[in-house]
């Protein structure tokens, strides 16, 4: 009984051993890290006393943050899917600009609702030049699990689809437009996300007033 417990031991202590390794390692991550510093960067914006009466100044803050980490010539490839190939270099170019547009103002919306929630860092899984990253936000109420895809671009890390509660932003939004398209036309899909991008934006000035 003394020989199985002091195995049972041997064991345990080699556990903790080999996990408090890995959590070394996977802390020290370099894509983890650049991930970090930049939700660090937005949760430093959004809490920022200094720009809470100044909603463009907010915006502009939290808009050129996020553009430095978000790559999103890939999200649009990935969300157009075959539908890109068909499109010329100036419809490529808008697109771009509209789906960045649309993101920025969703994303910044639900930013600026933060209440103080805890985000943990859970895992790291690499494949080549591509990485995924899942965290947890910690709320009260809730925990939600979000996942980052990442791609390498010279050595920066840039997120190219958000996963959700195993929900994919890419995967929606490629659902929604080849419907559209298929439905209506190119064009049409291009008509409507103008018209979504100006309804966010009035809205985001109707809560100012409020």
């Amino acid at each position: 009984m003394k020989r199985q417990r002091f195995y049972m031991h041997l064991v345990v202590v080699g556990l903790m051993i080999y996990l408090s390794i890995v959590s070394a390692c996977f802390a020290g991550s370099e894509i983890t890290n650049q991930l970090k510093d930049t939700v660090d960067k937005v949760i430093e914006i959004v809490k920022d006393e200094t720009l809470k009466n100044d909603h463009q100044a907010r915006r502009a803050a939290l808009r050129k943050t996020i553009d430095e980490r978000f790559n999103y010539r890939q999200m649009v490839m990935r969300s157009l899917a075959k539908n890109w190939d068909a499109r010329s270099d100036q419809e490529r170019q808008e697109f771009i600009a509209l789906f960045k547009s649309l993101l920025e103002n969703s994303y910044a919306n639900k930013l600026e609702a933060y209440r103080d929630e805890k985000i943990n860092y859970l895992d790291e899984i690499i494949k080549g030049e591509y990485a995924l990253i899942k965290t947890e936000v910690v709320r009260r109420s809730s925990t939600i699990g979000v996942d980052y895809k990442l791609i390498n671009e010279n050595g920066n890390w840039m997120v190219y689809d958000f996963v959700i509660e195993g929900v994919s932003m890419i995967r929606n939004y490629r659902s929604q437009f080849t419907k559209i398209i298929r439905r209506d036309s190119y064009e049409v899909l291009v008509q409507k996300l103008k018209e979504k991008i100006n309804n966010i934006k009035q809205s985001s000035k109707t809560s100012e007033k409020l």
